[in-house]
Order: C-alpha cells, then sequence, then structure tokens
C-alpha cells in the first residue's frame, strides 16, 4: 500500500477482500456498509467467499441431462437409501455408490450399540441433520480435556481439520467454549499462528464454586482450530484442575439442556454446525448451468462452485424456477404467473399436431395393410373356388346331398395346418402318382393325405370330371375292415387332395422282406393275411355298391395296422386324379411282376387281373421272394412267376418255399395255398377263379384238417399249356434295375 494523502503521518491503513452476502447471512439485516463503518484495525478476517467445484474427478454420480435453455440437473437413483437410523439423508449427500455428489457428501450408516448411524465418511464425523435450504450439516464433534484423569485427549491440539473440502464452521451458530477454572483457552487455525481466531478466559473458582464455562464468537470460514489451554490462576483453581474446550452449536445446547457444561464432564463430544453452502435469499435465477434437483423436488440450488445456496421454493419465496411451476403457470425468468388462454393453446399446439400427425399416418398404414390383406384374401376365396368348380366340387356337393355323411370335403386351410404346410417331415412315402403326407386333423386324428401329382387339367373332358367325381363317391361308400377308407379329399387345390385313415405299421412287403423279430411272419400269419387281403378284394369286387376293380394289387399296397390286420390300400385308386378309364384303357398300367399278361396284350382289365395280381401275392407270401429279382451272375432278371410255376410242374415246389414256412407249417396245406396260386395265375383269364371263390376256399383251407384242403384243390381247370412262358416273356425283357415300379406303357404310339 502507498500512502498518497498526509504523507508523513502515522495513519493506520488497511486493506481486503470480502463477500457481500456472507455477510448479511451471518448478520441479518446488515449490509456491505454497515460492515465497512464497523470495520478497525484490530479485526484480524473478514468474509470472502471461494469458488469449488461439485463435480470433480471422483464424482461417484454427475448424471446431467441437458436440455436447450434449461438447467442441468443431477439426480439421486430411486434405489437410494433416503434414511439412517433417525436421521433424513437427502441428496446431494447419499449412502451407495450413485446416491452422492461427489466423495466429501458420501455418508456411511454404521450400526451401533444404540442403533444404526450416519457418518460423513471425507470427515469421519457422526451426521446429526442436514439443511438444505441452509446448505449446512450438524456433526459431533469431539470435545478436548486437559489434565483429567479420566479422559483421555490433549491439552494442545487440533480438533478437527476440514482444510481442502468443502465444509467450514458455521460462524453464525458456532461458538468456542472452555470448561474449568482459572484457565485461559485459546484458539487458533494453525499450531505456528501467532494470534488466535478466539479465547475464552475461564473465571476464578474457589471450592464452593463449580467449575464455570465461558464462550467467545469464531471468525468466517473457519476450516480448522487448534485448542491451547493454559493455567493462570492456579491459586485460585479451588483445586480443580480438569479443564476443556470445544467449539459448539448454541442451539443445540439449549435443546439438550446443555447450557450449563460446567457441569456435564461425561460429554464426549459437541453438536456443531457445518457450512457447505452459502444461502442466498432475493432474485436468485435458477435456470443456469449449476442448478440442482433433489430427489422430492422441493429444493433447488445454483453456484455451488461460489460456495453460493440459491434456494428456490415455492412455498417461502415466489421467486421459483420453470420447472417448480404447477399446472396453469409460466415462468416468468424469476417467479410463476397464471397461464392466459392464448398462451395455453399455442403451448400445446405443436403437441397436438404431433399426435394427430402420428396418429393419422398409423391409421393410414392399417388401413393400407388391411386393404391388401382383404384383397389377398379375396383373391385366394376366388381362386380356391375356381379349383372347386374346375375339379367337380359341385357335381360331388349335388351327388352327395343324399349321403352327406360319407363325402366330406375338406377345405386347403386345413389340410395345410394339418401337414404344418406340407412340410417334407410329414411325408410318408412317394409314388408315381404322389406323394403321401401324414397329418393330423383339429380333432385329434391322424390321416394321410394324398397330394398327387400335376395333371393335364386343359385337355380334361367334362365326362372325366364325372367320373373321377363318381369314383370318390364310390370310395367313401367303402366300409370294409380290411380295406382303407378315404375319408373325403379337398378340391380347392389345383390338383385334388385325397384324405385316408392312417395306418401305422407299414407294408406287407416290408415285413415279407425285411423280417421284423418283434412280429415273426409264421404260417398261420400268412395265411390269415391271405385270407383277409382275398376278403377285401371281394367286397370291392361284389359287395360294393358298384364293382370296384383295385389295377394295382400288390404286397406294397397291402398295409398293416397296429394289431397287424391286413389294410388293402386305395392309393392306388388315386389315378382317378389323372381321369383314367376304369376298364378299357389306351395306356396299360401296373407293377412289373404283379402286371396281368392278358391286360398287357387286350389292353382291357377286368375283375380277373387283380386275381392274377393276388396270386403273385400268393406265391410271394410262400416263397418269401420277390415279384422281380436278379442275380449278380445272372444278365437276366428272373420272375417269381415263371419260377413258382415251374417249381409246380417240376414237383418241386418245396425247395422254394420260405424256410419259416416249412418250419411252423403244415405241407398240405402250403401245397394247397399254392395250388390255388397256380390257378389263379393261369394265363387264361376266364379259367382263373373269381375273388369270391378264392376267399371261400382259403377260409376252408384255414379251418379244414389237413387230408380235406388237399382234396379241395386237386380239382384244377387249367391246362399246363395255359402256364408257358409267355409270363416271362414280359419279364425277361426289362432291364435288372426295374422292380417293384408301378408304370405305363402306352399302346397309342
Amino acid at each position: 500500500m502507498t500512502e498518497m494523502i498526509n504523507p508523513g503521518s502515522n495513519g493506520c491503513t488497511t486493506a481486503f477482500l470480502y463477500s457481500e452476502q456472507p455477510y448479511q447471512r451471518v448478520y441479518p439485516g446488515s449490509s456491505g456498509e454497515q460492515l465497512l463503518d464497523g470495520i478497525s484495525i484490530y479485526r484480524t478476517h473478514v468474509p470472502a467467499a471461494l469458488e469449488w467445484n461439485p463435480c470433480d474427478s471422483e464424482v461417484a454420480l454427475c448424471d446431467k441431462i441437458f436440455i436447450a435453455e434449461a438447467p442441468c440437473y443431477i439426480r439421486r437413483g430411486d434405489d437410494c437409501a433416503e434414511r439412517c437410523g433417525n436421521v433424513d439423508i437427502p441428496y446431494p449427500f447419499g449412502i451407495g455408490v450413485g446416491c452422492y455428489m461427489n466423495k466429501w457428501f458420501r455418508v456411511s450408516c454404521k450400526e451401533t450399540t444404540v442403533g444404526p448411524k450416519p457418518y460423513i465418511t471425507g470427515i469421519g464425523l457422526e451426521l446429526l441433520n442436514v439443511s438444505i435450504s441452509e446448505g449446512s450439516v450438524v456433526v459431533n464433534n469431539p470435545v478436548t480435556y486437559s489434565n483429567c484423569l479420566k479422559r483421555d485427549g490433549q491439552a494442545n491440539g487440533v480438533s478437527i481439520n476440514l482444510t481442502d473440502t468443502p465444509f467450514s464452521f458455521s460462524a453464525f451458530y458456532n461458538r468456542f467454549m472452555s470448561v474449568g477454572c482459572g484457565g485461559l483457552a485459546t484458539f487458533l487455525v494453525r499450531p505456528t499462528d501467532e494470534y488466535p481466531v478466539g479465547a475464552c478466559m475461564q473465571p476464578i473458582c474457589d471450592d464452593e464454586t463449580s467449575d464455570s464455562c465461558c464462550t467467545s464468537d469464531i471468525s468466517w470460514d473457519i476450516r480448522s482450530f487448534v485448542v491451547n489451554m493454559k493455567e493462570i490462576y492456579a491459586h485460585n483453581a479451588g483445586g480443580k484442575s480438569c479443564r476443556s474446550a470445544f467449539m459448539a452449536d448454541q442451539r443445540y445446547l439449549e435443546i439438550t439442556k446443555h447450557r450449563n457444561v460446567a457441569s456435564n464432564w461425561t460429554m464426549m463430544h459437541a453438536p456443531v454446525t457445518l457450512q457447505w453452502g452459502t444461502q442466498v435469499r432475493g432474485l436468485c435465477d435458477c435456470r443456469d448451468d449449476k442448478a440442482f434437483l433433489t430427489l422430492n423436488g422441493e429444493y433447488r440450488w445454483t453456484n455451488l462452485s461460489k460456495n453460493y445456496l440459491c434456494v428456490c421454493t415455492s412455498n417461502a419465496y415466489e421467486y421459483i424456477s420453470a420447472d417448480a411451476c404447477q399446472e396453469g403457470y409460466q415462468d416468468s425468468g424469476v417467479m410463476c404467473k397464471p397461464l392466459t388462454r392464448k398462451y395455453k393453446k399455442s403451448q400445446y399446439m405443436p403437441i397436438v399436431i404431433g399426435c394427430s400427425t402420428s396418429l393419422g399416418t398409423l391409421f393410414a398404414l392399417i388401413g393400407t395393410w388391411h386393404l391388401l390383406k382383404v384383397y389377398e384374401r379375396r383373391k385366394s376365396i376366388k381362386l380356391k373356388q375356381k379349383h372347386f368348380k374346375r375339379n367337380g366340387g359341385l357335381l360331388l356337393q349335388q351327388q352327395s346331398s343324399t349321403n352327406v355323411e360319407n363325402v366330406r370335403l375338406f377345405t386347403s386351410k386345413e389340410l395345410e395346418k394339418a401337414t404344418d404346410f406340407f412340410n417334407e417331415n410329414r411325408i410318408l412315402g412317394h409314388g408315381g402318382q404322389g406323394t403321401v403326407y401324414k397329418g393330423m386333423l383339429t380333432d385329434g386324428s391322424i390321416v394321410a393325405i394324398k397330394k398327387s401329382n400335376m395333371m393335364d387339367v386343359k385337355n380334361s373332358e367334362e365326362t372325366k370330371v364325372k367320373q373321377f367325381i363318381n369314383e370318390v363317391m364310390l370310395l367313401t361308400q367303402v366300409n370294409h375292415r380290411n380295406v382303407v377308407k378315404l375319408l373325403g379329399c379337398c378340391l380347392e387345390t389345383r390338383v385334388p387332395l385325397l384324405v385316408y385313415e392312417f395306418i401305422p405299421n407299414g407294408t406287407l412287403s416290408h415285413l415279407i422282406h425285411e423280417p421284423n423279430e418283434d412280429f415273426p411272419l409264421t404260417w398261420e400269419k400268412r395265411l390269415r393275411i391271405a385270407v383277409e387281403i382275398a376278403n377285401a378284394l371281394s367286397y370291392l369286387h361284389y359287395s360294393a355298391s358298384a364293382p370296384i376293380y383295385h389295377r394295382d394289387i400288390k404286397s406294397s399296397n397291402i398295409l398293416l395296422d397296429d394289431k397287424y390286420r391286413e389294410k388293402v390300400s386305395d392309393f392306388g385308386t388315386s389315378r382317378s386324379v389323372a381321369l383314367e378309364q376304369t376298364h378299357v384303357t389306351t395306356r396299360v398300367q401296373g407293377t412289373f411282376g404283379y402286371l396281368d399278361p392278358e391286360y398287357f396284350r387286350s389292353s382291357k382289365f377286368t375283375e380277373k387281373s387283380d386275381v392274377y395280381s393276388f396270386g403273385v401275392v400268393l406265391a410271394e407270401l410262400i416263397t418269401g421272394q420277390k415279384p422281380i429279382s436278379s442275380d449278380q451272375s445272372e444278365e437276366e432278371v428272373r420272375s417269381l412267376v415263371n419260377h413258382f410255376l415251374l417249381s409246380m410242374k417240376g414237383h418241386s415246389l418245396l425247395d422254394i418255399v420260405d424256410p419259416m414256412v416249412m418250419n411252423d407249417g403244415h405241407e398240405e396245406k402250403i401245397v394247397a395255398v399254392a395250388k390255388l396260386a397256380k390257378r389263379c395265375l393261369n394265363l387264361n383269364g376266364k379259367k382263373r377263379p373269381t375273388m369270391k371263390e378264392v376267399a371261400m376256399l382259403l377260409e376252408e383251407i384255414r379251418s379244414s384238417e389237413e387230408a380235406d384242403a388237399i382234396e379241395q384243390t386237386t380239382n384244377e381247370d387249367s391246362d399246363i399249356d395255359d402256364m408257358n412262358q409267355p409270363s416271362g416273356t414280359v419279364s425277361c425283357s426289362l432291364s435288372s434295375s426295374i422292380e417293384n415300379d408301378s408304370v405305363t406303357w402306352s399302346l397309342d404310339a
């Protein structure tokens, strides 16, 4: 400082930096001018404001949400504890990671013998109370004792050090206090300081005077103090040498009735108020980038980095932030004002427009999607109606009107659901005419669904459609336990789908040529199966409402149910899907080894053609051999029919009989069945027995004694010349790679 006026005089000059607002807080009603008027050269300290950063590098949670022209908020998580014992822990203080503003505001809740107590971790003091509006906390500060036998203390030492923390001792509430007789207690900021910041002279005591207490104000922004106690009047101390000194909040001393602390030597701690933010009342702007909000939204404060606390509440002051304004009010900058109707409309107009646009777009998309679905549904319905009409659905409905229960028309949706949209995993087998799928209907019943191969529908004639419908009607009326029943059909697809009952245990061909240990095919079982097949074919030929010729009898078309009962499969009749004629045809159909030679030559299929094919099945049951087989040492394929007939002619039948049949069968019955098979294989169809005769003879052989069986089958009306090689001519001309496959020969070319 340079003396500018009255040089040479002995005038005392001072200079200092002070804060006007903190002075108003400590001394309400005063102003900066009053402070200047009361300054003397003996004053050593004045209030000054220091900045501090609430979000330092060790911040546990500084979760800022930036909003345009709006303050930054720091909120505490919903799962943070808000209470420890009887003490509320509001933000910025908190218990647990993510619940406090920074490390200085971290609180730990410790269990004690009297219950849980909160402690400020950074300074290690018990927390008694938090005041958000005043920016202060009350903690338990230890009391320093000197010359006391029952107290472990120190006469001179640092009570607590708050340096480098955001906390300072409140000069407004706290006082220096000392208890004892004839002593001087001084309080210094540092042990090396020459001048104390507070002092307290204990009164002189005698034997009748109790210990007394003295108090002293403290300076502003004290962050640490050192207690120094000296004995001044030892001869007047009345023998009382125990002394104590401490800082305490005078309000708590009054509340706890410890004002007369001189007689209380059991007090280990005294409540002290620490300031962590300086409150400022008045016109405060709560919209800057340092604004904070408590969890319950009651308080907001700003400028914590400058140690100022701008409190904005709606109950004490009308200066509140925009976020604190209630519904129907708007922020005018420093206070809330009622909203006008015009402002309300303009305020909500963008929201209304945005919501209306979004809803309109959403409804438009939903409407478009719905229209597309309706269009696709109508297109699908029209296509199904077209297929239904083309496949003879209307005609089928007319013919089934008198017998509706026997004909079921399945929808394509039903069968798609039953087969999981014709999944490949549901395929039971492939054939020349189509693919068979396993399906489950909605009632839980298992069915077999035949999906026929594509047919030439462009050249289909109306008569062929009628023929197909008539055949479906006939097949649905078939009701025999040894015939696989046709349950219905679906005419909504491009090619009709036929639905049959499901037979689980495979085919007779598989059982003959790949023996099953669980079900050995003994002679009695073979004979029973032969009887069941004959009865089924006899029923189709003579007992149905109209004769039905199978046209493809073979062991692979004979199925076995869960009890190994025989079921003649009608999958062969699905050839009607191709709309072929039943009797005289221009294309010969059949399976090598089972095909009637007479039918092959004349293209005329009769009931005796089924008899011939059944004779091949009988030979297959007796010998266990395939109808067409080849030997690696032979260049040509071998026909079972030729081999069987030659063995019968040479009286060497027993040489080719299946060993299992020879082991448990009666020779007379075996020979009788073989002779019946020989009659069925006669090249002259007229000399073959009918299926009704065959069924009757097999029943007699099965139930009669051996001698009777031989006698019943000895009268044969076929000549040996009728069973020559012509049938073998067909089989010998085939490639060895063709076995048991259904084929068609065209006779038109």
